[in-house]
């Protein structure tokens, strides 16, 4: 699907499912681990080491203010990798935390608060297990993180509102649900459904050489996810599907001019916790 590109994987086959939350994990985590050097070198100039971009097709937090005034706010980001978007939010006077299941991503993230001198806290765990008090933080939010990579997504959910704060924010950016019906191909065979949108399997990439499960990435519709945050108490305020802009010739994994000047590629939520 359109998580990452798949080159730094072993060689694998693909499946379609089901896959529980600790084999996700098992995959994810690691996967994560093998891919960041590369992520980081490909996509870090795009990201910034100190950016907040909401996708491939480069739409920043500047532009969208999904997440409204982060001055003097304490903010948690679930699926942190480097902490380029907690690093953008200190910037604007915020107090963010961020959490990945990557090991090596955090240690990516150390190195950027040493380049920089931009200090983001980060700390290993899990959307599923989030290791802080309830009550803890006024805006949670995840661009492109953990979220489509739980199997437990209500949990994660549930976690997210135990956390926030009476009226505090929640705001994620994660693959168009629509892709789904979609080939993984930047060109114009990425254009020609060829699976149900409604088929919620998950989408697996297995070792040839160990048959252990590599990477997972899970899909629930538009409905899914207004159903999920209606049910923990959110009132969802905003739906973005950025528009591809003009000029913009980068190809990041499934997302490319060719296919996002017709289809959505990214959907960013926001809501606000009753």
């Amino acid at each position: 699907m359109d998580g990452e590109e798949t080159g730094a994987h072993p060689p694998v086959r693909v499946e379609r499912r089901p896959v529980d939350e600790a084999e996700s994990r098992r995959a994810n985590g690691p996967d994560w681990d093998r891919y960041a050097d590369e992520y980081q070198a490909t996509h870090g100039e795009f990201l910034g080491d100190a950016g907040f971009v909401w996708g491939p097709e480069g739409l920043r937090e500047e532009e969208a203010g999904v997440l409204g005034d982060v001055a003097d706010r304490d903010v948690l980001e679930v699926g942190s990798g480097a902490g380029q978007c907690s690093r953008w939010i200190r910037e604007q006077g915020g107090r963010p935390v961020g959490l990945d299941l990557s090991y090596r991503q955090l240690q990516h993230s150390r190195r950027l608060d040493q380049e920089t001198g931009t200090v983001v806290p980060s700390v290993l765990g899990t959307a599923t297990h989030l290791p802080f008090a309830d009550d803890s933080f006024d805006v949670v939010f995840s661009s492109f993180g953990a979220l489509q990579f739980v199997s437990d997504i209500d949990v994660a959910v549930a976690e997210t509102a135990r956390v926030l704060r009476p009226g505090g924010r929640f705001a994620f950016s994660i693959t168009h649900p629509t892709r789904w019906m979609f080939p993984d191909d930047p060109g114009e065979g990425g254009l020609l459904a060829s699976q149900s949108y409604w088929d919620r399997t998950p989408y697996v990439e297995v070792d040839d050489a160990t048959g252990l499960v590599a990477y997972v990435e899970h899909h629930r519709t538009l409905g899914d996810w207004v159903a999920l945050l209606a049910g923990q108490g959110f009132v969802i305020t905003d739906l973005l599907e950025p528009e591809w802009p003009e000029g913009h010739e980068r190809t990041w994994g499934g997302w490319s001019a060719v296919r996002g000047r017709l289809t959505p590629g990214t959907a960013i939520f926001g809501a606000t916790l009753r």
